[in-house]
């Protein structure tokens, strides 16, 4: 796979030094990378759309500093990698507020940028096993794990995903969730509802309970749901 990586750095000789060090790092552990160069943190947010693997983020920069971007940025990418880049160190405290993976000071040796790459790649192995959805948002789209949806359902052409604290409603079609969703115990109860097996905390007759929520299962799906919570319910035992 290509990682994408994003870098946001208003000194171009630094970009230069970034994309010489990912070329050294590509051509040193077969790692394909495509990058993509913004000069300014406001170039980076007035379009985010939650496709970067990792953001390398310079702080000091004319119209929006790298801190007011992951700002902006974490409040629609939860898992996004940041790298701050600066040659202040008083700035690493604050930047650790949105979860910065890492703090790289100017001026930057390959040593230190491929340990921060090495660190990187590790965690984003980690966050592959997740699976996340983009959906639109007030934001534009946003980023949310799978995990904490409870359930899907379908109205018409649209598609209302539900977690505990929001909703996000857009136009979709249940059946290319519901096969995407699959591998990660989402299973239909009726043919307007999807949900989450990690979420259900009982059913009471035709109906699924999700944490408050009372949901139909249909008589012609009732068995096969029935037996894929049983599975479930036993794989996490």
């Amino acid at each position: 796979m290509n990682y994408k990586i994003a870098i946001v750095e208003d000194n171009k000789d630094s970009v230069n030094l970034i994309i010489e060090y990912l070329n050294k790092y590509s051509s040193e552990y077969g790692i394909e990378f495509d990058y993509f160069t913004f000069y300014d943190g406001i170039e980076l947010t007035n379009d985010y759309n939650g496709e970067y693997d990792i953001i390398i983020l310079d702080i000091e920069m004319e119209v929006q500093d790298g801190i007011k971007t992951a700002e902006i940025i974490r409040q629609y990418d939860k898992e996004v990698i940041i790298i701050f880049v600066t040659n202040m160190g008083q700035y690493a405290i604050k930047g650790y507020q949105f979860d910065a993976l890492s703090f790289l000071l100017k001026p930057v040796s390959y040593f230190a940028f491929k340990s921060e790459i090495d660190k990187s790649l590790e965690r984003i192995q980690q966050l592959k096993k997740e699976k996340y959805l983009l959906v639109p948002s007030a934001f534009g789209l946003k980023k949310i794990n799978s995990n904490i949806v409870l359930y899907l359902e379908s109205i018409k052409h649209d598609i209302i995903i539900y977690t505990e604290n929001e909703t996000y409603s857009f136009r979709g079609t249940i059946k290319s969730y519901e096969k995407e969703l699959l591998p990660y115990s989402f299973v239909r109860c009726h043919n307007s509802y999807l949900v989450n097996l990690r979420h259900v905390t009982g059913v009471e007759g035709d109906f699924v309970i999700i944490k408050k929520n009372k949901i139909k299962i249909s008589r012609s799906r009732k068995k096969a749901f029935m037996e894929a919570l049983v599975d479930y319910i036993g794989y996490r035992r």
